[in-house]
């Protein structure tokens, strides 16, 4: 049965447009037509596509409020983080991702990349279904409404040369032919999921020996291939005296590169690293509000795009869930190091946001209101306190809505927030979070 809207004011065809009914049927777009009137249910103030949030550790989310209450670097935030890593069990897992993907839907995200790498049992073996961990994730997307690329992570050691330890043991398995073949049987079991895309990830350079890349490449292939890349300055340092060559090199020298794969963070490369990444037109995915919280630094995003290189945006570690801050702190931390302004359109920002950012993760029928793409409609408010005066139009989206200006969120066809529910979400993520952390208690005892 076909659903209809009116929006007042709507992102389409690269502008804003007043007065668009769209009809939706089966999930997608059947009919949108600028000033067409009025019909079904008015959705007034401001609506865009759908946001798709291209790099998630759903769990890290339980970190918020905790690990920023010292000081110290990347390096001591992540034994807090492994100390999570190492309790949480399959029940609790489900429930902290089902919550966090409700508040992803809150804040008008309809996709997520989940860079999965919380495979096993503590201590390293597997489940009984060694795809247990995975399978929760796609329960919790399916809960929401939201759709899911579930990046399954390749992680086999510590550092260059270093074994796996402690909470690491969940992570690995015995080498990257093991892990292609849980991989093949993941992709297997998943193929008429629908709303899923199963793609794969090297969780870094340091993660998975050189070679052993381009196994993990060659069982990605025709899918969406994600790496953390050059993150930290030490393991720029460590990858040159493994092997003579900056983690852009080595991953560009393995064949990791391409189309399909996604750079997160690619925060300090050099020019050649750029070329790199630009010239094979692989995809930067930027996350600025964990990259600041975390002291990691500033990437060249212009620099990157210019070289060929698209943007696309994450949350992360969930310091922040919300994509309006990624994407105008892309333009402010540009404007930080260069003492400049301009360096992103809100047009291009919006763009990587949605259809780009979509497209990445393996759904390239989604990001844009127009006829066949799927439906996803999300609504900002125009008179709140952070947009009011602001033009209720692109640079609104980019330059002042919050998450917190969301009242309306259509995924797939299917309403999968109101501004109503918000109440809703923060009680589900506090038991959630609670929940999380008494297992890491109860573990310390």
């Amino acid at each position: 049965m076909a659903e209809a809207y009116t929006l007042e004011r709507a992102w389409v065809g690269g502008a804003v447009r007043d007065q668009v009914v769209v009809e939706v049927e089966a999930g997608r777009f059947t009919r949108v037509d600028v000033g067409g009137g009025s019909a079904g249910t008015p959705l007034p103030g401001l609506t865009i596509p759908g946001l798709a949030n291209c790099h998630s550790h759903a769990f890290h989310r339980a970190l918020r409020g905790r690990t920023q209450r010292g000081g110290g670097t990347f390096w001591t935030w992540r034994e807090q983080m492994y100390a999570l890593a190492g309790a949480l069990d399959p029940r609790t897992y489900q429930a902290l991702a089902t919550a966090v993907f409700r508040e992803m839907a809150a804040a008008g995200i309809t996709a997520v990349g989940e860079f999965h790498y919380l495979h096993h049992q503590p201590g390293g073996a597997p489940y009984g279904d060694p795809q247990q961990m995975d399978l929760v994730l796609v329960q919790a997307a399916r809960t929401v409404g939201v759709r899911l690329t579930l990046l399954d992570t390749c992680y086999l050691a510590a550092g260059f040369g270093e074994a796996p330890a402690g909470a690491q043991l969940r992570f690995g398995d015995d080498d990257a032919d093991a892990w292609a073949e849980r991989f093949d049987d993941l992709v297997e079991r998943l193929a008429e999921e629908p709303g899923v895309v199963v793609g794969a990830a090297v969780h870094s350079v340091r993660a998975v020996p050189a070679d052993q890349l381009a196994t993990v490449a060659q069982a990605a292939a025709g899918r969406p291939l994600h790496v953390h890349l050059s993150e930290q300055p030490a393991e720029n340092e460590a990858c040159l005296a493994a092997h003579g060559l900056t983690p852009t090199g080595l991953l560009a020298e393995r064949g990791v590169l391409g189309p399909l794969t996604t750079a997160v963070h690619a925060t300090h490369l050099t020019d050649d690293d750029v070329a790199l990444l630009g010239t094979s037109g692989t995809h930067a995915c930027f996350c600025p509000t964990t990259e600041r919280d975390l002291a990691d630094g500033v990437g060249p995003s212009r620099a990157l795009h210019e070289a060929g290189s698209p943007l696309t945006l994450g949350s992360d570690s969930h310091a922040v869930v919300d994509l309006f801050e990624e994407m105008r702190a892309v333009e402010l931390h540009e404007r930080l190091v260069s003492g400049r302004r301009g360096h992103w359109s809100a047009a291009e920002l919006l763009d990587a946001a949605t259809a780009v950012g979509h497209a990445s993760l393996g759904f390239a029928d989604a990001g844009e209101i127009a006829v066949g793409r799927r439906a996803d409609l999300v609504t900002l408010t125009t008179d709140g306190p952070a947009t009011a005066g602001t033009g209720a139009d692109e640079h609104t989206a980019v330059f002042a809505a919050t998450a917190a200006d969301v009242v309306h969120v259509v995924a797939d066809g299917r309403v999968v927030h109101t501004a109503a529910q918000r109440p809703e979400v923060g009680a589900l993520l506090a038991e959630a979070v609670a929940a999380a952390w008494q297992l890491v208690e109860e573990g310390a005892r």
